[in-house]
C-alpha cells in the first residue's frame, strides 16, 4: 500500500508541473531521465515516461504544435500522407523540435519508407540522444530490414535509458537467442 501511495504521489508531482510550452531541451527532461532510470517497477515508470512525452510534444511554437495536432489526428486515422505533410511542416519551421521529427519518422515507418523512417530517426537522436521512441524504432526498421544486430544494439540502448520500457522483451529476447545461435 506504501508503493500505491509513493506512485499516487510521483503521479501527482508530474501532473501539476508541467507548463505550456517545453521541449526536448526543457531542464526538467534530466531529473526525470534519472527518475526513470531508477523506476522501481512499471508503474510509477509509466507515469514518468507520460510526463516525458507531454514534454516532447509541445514545441514552443504556436504553428509548429497546431501542425503536430493535425499530424497526430491524421495519424490516428491512418491518412498517412496528410500526416507526414504536417510533420514535414513542423521540422521545416522547427527543425530543432526533435519530436516532430520523430513522428515523421514513425509515419515513414509505417508507410514502408523505411530508409526516410531511419533517416528521420537520426535527426531524433542527434537532438534528443535519450528519446526511447526513437531508440526504439530503430530497432523495429533494423528488424524490418533484417539487420538483426543493429535491431537489437538499438532495442539495447532504449532499455539503457528506460529499463521498464514496455514491451521491452517482445523482440530483445528472441534476438539473443537467435545471435547466440550464430556465435554472436
Amino acid at each position: 500500500m506504501k508503493q500505491f501511495f509513493g506512485w499516487l504521489a510521483t503521479a501527482a508531482t508530474l501532473t501539476f508541473t508541467l507548463p505550456g510550452a517545453a521541449n526536448q531541451s526543457d531542464p526538467r527532461l534530466n531529473d526525470l531521465f534519472v527518475r526513470l532510470k531508477a523506476a522501481e517497477n512499471p508503474i510509477e515508470s509509466r507515469f514518468i515516461e507520460q510526463a516525458i512525452w507531454q514534454i516532447w510534444l509541445e514545441s514552443g511554437n504556436d504553428t509548429a504544435d497546431r501542425f503536430m495536432a493535425l499530424g497526430l489526428e491524421a495519424m490516428a486515422a491512418q491518412e498517412f500522407d496528410d500526416a507526414v505533410e504536417a510533420f514535414d511542416e513542423i521540422v521545416r519551421i522547427a527543425p530543432g523540435f526533435a519530436e516532430g521529427w520523430n513522428k515523421r519518422a514513425t509515419v515513414n515507418y509505417l508507410r514502408g519508407d523505411l530508409a526516410a523512417s531511419l533517416a528521420d530517426i537520426d535527426r531524433v537522436l542527434a537532438l534528443e540522444p535519450r528519446h526511447f521512441g526513437a531508440l526504439s524504432g530503430r530497432g523495429l526498421v533494423n528488424l524490418a530490414l533484417g539487420r538483426e544486430e543493429a535491431a537489437l544494439a538499438a532495442f539495447d540502448a532504449a532499455l539503457a535509458v528506460y529499463p521498464n520500457l514496455q514491451g521491452r522483451d517482445t523482440h530483445i529476447r528472441e534476438l539473443r537467442e537467435k545471435l547466440r545461435g550464430r556465435g554472436i
